[in-house]
Protein backbone atom coordinates (compact mmCIF):
# COMPACT_ATOMS: atom_id res chain seq x y z
CA UNK A 1 0.00 0.00 0.00
CA UNK A 2 2.72 2.48 0.98
CA UNK A 3 5.38 0.88 -1.21
CA UNK A 4 4.97 1.30 -4.91
CA UNK A 5 5.98 -1.42 -7.31
CA UNK A 6 9.35 -1.04 -8.97
CA UNK A 7 9.54 -1.68 -12.66
CA UNK A 8 12.78 -2.77 -14.26
CA UNK A 9 13.99 -0.73 -17.14
CA UNK A 10 15.55 -2.27 -20.16
CA UNK A 11 19.32 -2.43 -19.87
CA UNK A 12 21.29 -0.37 -22.34
CA UNK A 13 24.75 -1.29 -23.67
CA UNK A 14 26.49 1.63 -21.86
CA UNK A 15 26.36 0.17 -18.33
CA UNK A 16 29.91 -1.19 -18.42
CA UNK A 17 31.28 2.09 -19.74
CA UNK A 18 29.48 4.14 -17.12
CA UNK A 19 30.83 1.96 -14.28
CA UNK A 20 34.38 2.43 -15.59
CA UNK A 21 33.87 6.17 -15.81
CA UNK A 22 32.60 6.27 -12.21
CA UNK A 23 35.85 4.59 -11.01
CA UNK A 24 38.08 7.00 -12.93
CA UNK A 25 38.11 9.77 -10.26
CA UNK A 26 39.10 7.23 -7.60
CA UNK A 27 42.00 5.95 -9.71
CA UNK A 28 43.13 9.50 -10.49
CA UNK A 29 43.03 10.35 -6.79
CA UNK A 30 45.40 7.47 -5.96
CA UNK A 31 47.77 8.48 -8.76
CA UNK A 32 47.91 12.06 -7.49
CA UNK A 33 48.36 10.84 -3.90
CA UNK A 34 51.32 8.71 -4.98
CA UNK A 35 53.13 11.55 -6.75
CA UNK A 36 52.34 14.22 -4.14
CA UNK A 37 52.88 12.32 -0.87
CA UNK A 38 54.31 8.81 -1.15
CA UNK A 39 57.08 9.29 -3.71
CA UNK A 40 58.69 12.38 -2.08
CA UNK A 41 58.63 10.67 1.34
CA UNK A 42 60.40 7.60 -0.07
CA UNK A 43 63.01 9.89 -1.64
CA UNK A 44 63.64 11.65 1.71
CA UNK A 45 64.00 8.29 3.48
CA UNK A 46 66.54 7.13 0.91
CA UNK A 47 68.58 10.35 1.27
CA UNK A 48 68.51 10.09 5.09
CA UNK A 49 69.65 6.44 4.97
CA UNK A 50 72.57 7.29 2.68
CA UNK A 51 73.56 10.24 4.93
CA UNK A 52 73.60 8.02 8.02
CA UNK A 53 75.65 5.34 6.26
CA UNK A 54 78.21 7.95 5.14
CA UNK A 55 78.92 9.29 8.66
CA UNK A 56 82.58 9.30 9.66
CA UNK A 57 84.65 10.34 12.66
CA UNK A 58 85.05 14.09 12.88
CA UNK A 59 81.72 14.88 11.18
CA UNK A 60 79.69 17.56 12.92
CA UNK A 61 76.06 16.53 13.30
CA UNK A 62 72.72 17.75 14.67
CA UNK A 63 70.38 15.23 16.29
CA UNK A 64 66.60 15.08 16.43
CA UNK A 65 66.74 16.35 20.02
CA UNK A 66 68.65 19.47 19.01
CA UNK A 67 72.05 18.32 20.29
CA UNK A 68 74.96 19.50 18.15
CA UNK A 69 78.33 17.81 18.37
CA UNK A 70 81.23 16.05 16.71
CA UNK A 71 81.22 12.31 15.98
CA UNK A 72 83.97 10.56 17.96
CA UNK A 73 82.95 6.89 17.87
CA UNK A 74 81.11 4.88 15.25
CA UNK A 75 79.08 1.76 15.90
CA UNK A 76 76.48 -0.21 14.00
CA UNK A 77 73.55 1.29 15.89
CA UNK A 78 75.04 4.00 18.14
CA UNK A 79 77.37 6.98 17.69
CA UNK A 80 79.57 8.70 20.23
CA UNK A 81 79.01 12.45 19.91
CA UNK A 82 81.17 14.96 21.76
CA UNK A 83 78.96 17.89 22.71
CA UNK A 84 81.53 19.79 24.80
CA UNK A 85 85.17 19.35 25.81
CA UNK A 86 85.30 16.03 27.62
CA UNK A 87 81.51 15.45 27.43
CA UNK A 88 80.46 12.61 25.16
CA UNK A 89 76.98 11.17 24.69
CA UNK A 90 75.78 8.12 22.84
CA UNK A 91 72.97 8.60 20.32
CA UNK A 92 71.30 6.31 17.84
CA UNK A 93 72.38 6.67 14.24
CA UNK A 94 68.77 7.26 13.21
CA UNK A 95 68.59 10.29 15.53
CA UNK A 96 71.04 12.22 13.34
CA UNK A 97 69.01 14.59 11.18
CA UNK A 98 71.72 16.73 9.61
CA UNK A 99 75.44 16.73 8.91
CA UNK A 100 76.72 20.25 9.50
CA UNK A 101 79.50 22.02 7.61
CA UNK A 102 82.98 21.73 9.11
CA UNK A 103 83.74 24.41 11.68
CA UNK A 104 80.18 24.79 12.93
CA UNK A 105 80.93 23.27 16.34
CA UNK A 106 83.61 25.15 18.28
Amino acid sequence: MFISSAFAQTASGGDMQSSLMSMLPLVLMFVVLYFVMIRPQMKRQKEHRSMIEALAKGDEVATAGGVIGKVTKLGDVYLGVEIAAGVEVQVQRSAVVQVLPKGTVK
